[in-house]
């Protein structure tokens, strides 16, 4: 990869960044959320991304490692 086109993405991404953390912050001041919600929401991401990878080891039959056990 070029250098100018690594310089270009790396600064794409922190300009990014930046501007995320500005919204974040605009919107976090904007809005008086009781402390206990802040707490809330990232239990619910975890437990979401946990459902669904439990989802899909349960109902994946390509990769049931039990099916090839001999008996």
């Amino acid at each position: 990869m070029p250098l100018d086109r690594f310089v270009l993405i790396l600064v794409v991404v922190i300009a990014a960044a930046g501007v995320t953390v500005a919204l974040g912050t605009w919107i976090a001041a904007s809005v008086s959320v009781p402390l206990g919600w802040a707490g809330v929401i990232p239990v619910v991401l975890v437990l979401n991304v946990a459902w669904r990878v439990l989802a899909e080891r349960l109902s994946n039959r390509d990769d049931d490692h039990y099916d090839r056990i001999e008996k």
